[in-house]
């Protein structure tokens, strides 16, 4: 019987690994030189190790930071209004946010229609990146009253803009209304989540109401479709 392939014995090692629980879901892989070392094999032999693994959902690569153990993909169920930290409590893991754009900028006409606004109301604009642990997991835009939320601030943006509504500002929110649909990254996209520019995400459009019926953001979410699965229960008519 011939001999398995160099890289499909390394491969096999650390899928071993996966399995004896000794490399957790999360958990960063060694080098790719530390796997050279270990193995006494050439760079290219490794890469092709850590391609089998990836394709077999195993692992996956961050880009500018390494290979992890994958871990599952988080669950989006659509018919709870959750924020980004709340539907990952359970999961016990490192969360944070990377903002990177906080401006005020004067609603055009379709932004104004979208929030119940007149056209050239102030709205706040934030831009930012949603991260589990070092992971790169969404990309959300949002759009949000200045008359609302005068006082919103950076830090906010940063943690749960959820939290700062209903804890700070007291209101109450009841809504959204969402559509998701599959589309190909932009390369601001593919920039910021480091992805394969030719695999579809998933976005989320929603606009979101408070208890009082006004509009308090409109939001796009772009999702890696390798990190979220959404779900909701159907019940038939009777």
């Amino acid at each position: 019987m011939a001999k398995k392939p160099m890289y499909r014995q390394i491969a096999d090692a650390i899928r071993q690994q996966v399995e004896n629980g000794e490399l957790k879901p999360g958990d960063a892989l060694p080098t790719e030189s530390a796997l050279q070392a270990q193995f006494a094999v050439s760079r290219v032999t490794v890469r092709q190790a850590l391609k089998q693994l990836t394709e077999q959902q195993i692992i996956e690569s961050i880009q500018g930071s390494g290979s992890y153990v994958k871990e599952e993909k988080v669950n989006y169920d659509i018919y709870q209004l959750t924020s980004f930290y709340e539907k990952l409590a359970d999961r016990n893991v490192e969360t944070h946010s990377e903002v990177q754009i906080f401006e005020v900028t004067k609603a055009d006409e379709l932004l104004a229609a979208r929030l119940q606004l007149t056209t050239d109301e102030k709205v706040w604009h934030v831009k930012r990146v949603r991260f589990i642990k070092q992971k790169p997991v969404t990309l959300e835009e949002t759009w949000m009253p200045l008359s609302l939320f005068p006082d919103l601030t950076w830090e906010v943006m940063e943690n749960s803009k959820y939290h700062f509504i209903e804890n700070v500002k007291k209101m109450v929110i009841d809504r959204s209304e969402q559509e998701i649909i599959a589309v190909m990254p932009s390369d601001d996209v593919v920039k910021a989540l480091g992805i394969d520019p030719s695999k579809p995400v998933l976005e989320k459009v929603s606009r979101g109401y408070l208890k009082d019926g006004r509009v308090f953001e409109f939001s796009r979410n772009i999702f890696k479709s390798d990190d979220y699965k959404f779900t909701l229960v159907a019940r038939r008519k009777h």
